[in-house]
């Protein structure tokens, strides 16, 4: 039974939120170094808040953060945890970034946990169960063709070389008044809840992809790398998140440039 593991994944973000919400928008201009201080100092105070709850109540799981490392790196049960994705939106002051919480059993996501915690948004997903946003089902919307399609990427800047052509030919087949820049693990959310259809990203940690897959998975959704295998803890950071998987084969070949037939 996975319950109590989701139990503590509510009190994880609880303790995140709580550490964050009192510096969003803070008075940053006193702050000689800048915007990244005071980011630093709200990621680690959430970091800090969610791995002491887990030293104190699971300590035989690893923990991978990207604040303060690894911890039992030999564990096959490993939470995942980011508690800032999407730092510039933090730094812009801007409510769609997110606390990241993902329980990874033996290099596969289980569980995952999307929160917005300045508008109290969060999505819980755990693989076989189904995904909630704010406790109630969601689902992934269906999508009948690509050109109808809803896409998300945070920022162009993160494609480079070939990547760029393959992130150019998934923007082609979509219409340009569709496409949503910024949002981070925002996208991958409103993805869930049948909002945006795909997401094309680059570059991605495992810290920054864990808790996604369980949360659009889990809404009816399927995620991938760009090859269109599953994710897993040795993927390259190269993702796809698609409301309607059986969009999938329409994706890859925008992606590689192939034409094929609208029938």
């Amino acid at each position: 039974m996975k319950l109590p593991d989701v139990e503590l994944a509510n009190r994880l973000a609880d303790a995140a939120g709580h550490a964050i919400r009192p510096l969003f928008r803070g008075d940053w201009s006193q702050e000689k170094k800048g915007d990244m201080t005071f980011v630093t100092e709200a990621d680690r105070a959430a970091e800090a808040a969610m791995r002491a709850i887990i030293e104190a109540e699971r300590p035989n799981d690893g923990i991978v953060g990207e604040e303060y490392g690894t911890r039992n790196e030999g564990a096959g049960r490993q939470w995942v945890l980011d508690p800032i994705d999407g730092t510039t939106s933090f730094i812009a002051g801007r409510p769609i970034f997110g606390t990241l919480i993902a329980l990874v059993q033996d290099g596969w996501p289980v569980l995952g946990v999307i929160d917005q915690p300045i508008l109290k948004e969060r999505w819980v997903g755990l693989i076989g169960e189904g995904t909630t946003f704010n406790g109630q089902p969601v689902r992934c919307a269906p999508c009948k063709d690509l050109a109808d399609a809803v896409l998300g990427t945070t920022t162009p800047h993160q494609f480079s070389g070939d990547d760029v052509d393959a992130f150019m030919g998934v923007a082609k087949s979509v219409a340009e008044r569709k496409i949503i820049y910024g949002g981070d693990c925002y996208n991958y959310a409103l993805c869930a809840s049948g909002h945006v259809d795909l997401v094309v990203e680059a570059g991605l940690k495992l810290y920054d992809y864990a808790a996604l897959v369980p949360v659009v998975e889990g809404a009816g959704g399927i995620m991938s790398d760009w090859q269109g295998n599953p994710l897993d803890a040795g993927s390259d950071g190269r993702v796809i998140a698609l409301g309607d998987p059986a969009r999938l084969e329409d994706v890859l070949e925008a992606m590689s440039g192939v034409e094929h037939d609208h029938h």
